[in-house]
């Protein structure tokens, strides 16, 4: 099988398992304990996540503190519900960030959902002229994980600070991708956000966890889940520290350079290899390992039966099933019938140029096969 669907989630790296097994811990071994229990069991499994709460903020701005959770929609709801204010966000978020509109309402704030330009990315203007001075909290993604497409980060938080509100930025799919740290681009001092929620199995890592980084800056949170405040008062239930050594360790083997030169390489192979479909979202604002296409007519349900042995996506793996076009493909200006007609191909460390030649030839062919 070929697998190219790295925007849904990435292989365990080889290094993260190991680092997890440890942790597992059978009856005969002393790697089980509880991390919040005082003894010395607890306080072992307690210094495994604390190695690993530092890996993970190695690869965030610099300050600021790093929140274990389930997962990046856990990150992203606990700040979308736990701070005050309006809220300001885009057309192409996440459904973990859309889908939160309801709540928001139900604390008697607004929840605006502003429009994004033809080429995926963030409308500024609109931007601006929804900024009033009841707006306290500003949502967008750094990469989106259906186009790939990178909104002009800095600029957004430009105009959020300018307007007195935080910024919550869903990182997943630019997590050891895109530098992060406002040292490098596309964040520079003292533009970093106050809020960036990411997910361990994008990186390599095991499904299950994510974290939540807070700025030096950031107002204060109420927390979402109660109970023993284990996670700084915020969060509460047990880690596993199996989850976080995996997180920990996927991390600490990121290599962004070399990554993002395999990576381009690979997108011009893809771009060649399917030159006759129309890209969908910018080619020049774009994280080069996904690639969203269409071709007009396709029945994309039986090109996915035709090339059982390519794994690829019909939009975002997060709402595949429903029967509805993508969001993110109509919010760019897409019909149905074109959203309906796209695939998602996604690629990275693992990949190689053989898979994308062998992928491209089944897919193109299955493709060719409706047309006749």
């Amino acid at each position: 099988m070929i697998y190219l669907d790295y925007q849904a989630t990435t292989p365990l790296a080889p290094q993260a398992r190991e680092a997890m097994l440890r942790w597992l811990g059978g009856p005969d071994s002393d790697t089980f304990g509880n991390p919040h229990s005082p003894h010395r069991m607890g306080r072992m499994a307690a210094a495994a996540i604390e190695a690993a709460r530092e890996n993970v903020a190695a690869l965030m701005p610099p300050g600021g503190r790093v929140v274990f959770t389930s997962g990046a929609t856990e990150a992203l709801n606990t700040v979308l519900l736990g701070t005050g204010g309006d809220v300001l966000t885009f057309a192409t978020e996440h459904a973990a960030v859309l889908d939160c509109a309801r709540a928001v309402a139900a604390q008697g704030r607004r929840f605006t959902v502003l429009p994004v330009l033809l080429d995926g990315r963030a409308d500024l203007e609109a931007l601006k002229a929804a900024m009033t001075p009841q707006v306290g909290l500003v949502a967008i993604m750094a990469v989106n994980n259906e186009i790939g497409v990178v909104h002009p980060l800095e600029e957004a938080i430009a105009i959020a600070r300018a307007g007195g509100a935080q910024v919550l930025v869903d990182a997943v799919q630019a997590f050891g991708r895109v530098p992060l740290d406002p040292s490098q681009a596309p964040l520079r001092p003292p533009l970093a956000p106050d809020y960036i929620a990411v997910s361990a199995h994008k990186i390599h890592g095991p499904k299950g966890i994510g974290a939540l980084w807070i700025g030096p800056d950031a107002g204060p949170l109420q927390p979402l889940l109660h109970g023993g405040g284990q996670e700084a008062s915020l969060r509460s239930g047990t880690l596993s520290p199996a989850l976080c050594a995996g997180f920990g360790v996927a991390c600490r083997a990121v290599d962004t350079e070399r990554e993002m030169f395999h990576v381009k390489h690979l997108w011009n192979v893809a771009r060649e290899a399917f030159a006759d479909w129309e890209l969908n979202g910018s080619a020049e604002h774009r994280w080069p390992g996904n690639l969203n296409i269409r071709r007009e007519g396709l029945d994309v349900a039986r090109l996915m039966s035709d090339c059982r042995q390519v794994m690829f996506s019909a939009g975002s793996a997060c709402a595949s099933g429903s029967g509805r076009p993508s969001h993110v493909l109509r919010a760019i200006g897409l019909s149905e019938a074109q959203a309906k007609s796209s695939i998602r191909l996604g690629f990275g460390r693992y990949t190689n140029e053989d898979d994308i030649v062998a992928a491209a030839a089944a897919i193109n062919a299955a493709a060719r096969s409706q047309a006749s």
